[in-house]
């Protein structure tokens, strides 16, 4: 997605917000500067590996029990916390989208195994960054959701989810199957604000089912 058709959706989630534009481009900068330019996954290299059918995986309620019960077909693609429940049930995702506010260790483990870590700055996790960035030892991608610049990317996207289905459009897929997502039961990270998160959620559906090209197929299980 090009960045003057997201930017004002990226308006939009700013206001309802109340999010700093400027946090999120301090941040980014601060993830660029972090990460070993031999570390990044170039964008020819990430459009290669997405192929037409893609798997998403999403941290809702009931991943474990989906995991348990069918196979996966295309390139998997997991999102946030649901890479630790992939890992811990066997699978190892192709790619991960991040924005570091889960368990790391299985982000790390399965950067190391050799998945492609697409590692995300925003205005909130900027202390994220300072601490961890420098921990993902494989290939990377980095992402804003602000203007894009040099070796750091804006595929569009809000959460991790919409993001990595986003991303998977942009690059050519031509059917995306969610797996795990719940756009009404979310899974909070203890402390955190459920209504903000139920909130975050609805964005993320709309970008997911709203945006979406008629060309391609969302299937939800």
């Amino acid at each position: 997605m090009d960045f003057e058709d997201w930017e004002p959706y990226y308006q939009d989630i700013l206001r309802d917000f109340g999010y700093s534009r400027k946090d999120d481009e301090s941040s980014a900068h601060l993830l660029e500067s972090i990460v070993p330019k031999d570390n990044l996954f170039g964008i020819d290299s990430l459009s290669r590996m997405i192929g037409g059918s893609v798997t998403v995986f999403g941290n809702g309620p009931r991943l474990e029990e989906e995991l348990s019960k069918r196979s996966f077909r295309g390139t998997l693609i997991s999102a946030g916390c649901a890479t630790s429940v992939l890992m811990r049930n066997g699978v190892q995702p192709d790619m991960f989208v991040t924005d570091l506010d889960g368990p790391l260790e299985a982000d790390i483990l399965s950067n190391l195994k050799g998945a492609v870590a697409v590692l995300h700055a925003h205005g909130d996790n900027r202390s994220l960054i300072a601490r961890s960035a420098k921990e993902f030892r494989g290939k990377v991608v980095l992402s804003t959701q602000s203007k894009p610049f040099d070796g750091v990317n804006n595929f569009g996207g809000f959460t991790d989810g919409d993001r990595a289905v986003m991303m998977a459009r942009t690059f050519g897929a031509k059917s995306i199957t969610l797996i795990g997502f719940d756009f009404e039961n979310p899974v909070t990270k203890t402390g955190a604000d459920k209504g903000v998160k139920k909130r975050k959620l609805a964005w993320a559906k709309k970008l997911i089912f709203e945006l979406n090209p008629i060309d391609v197929e969302i299937m939800m299980v």
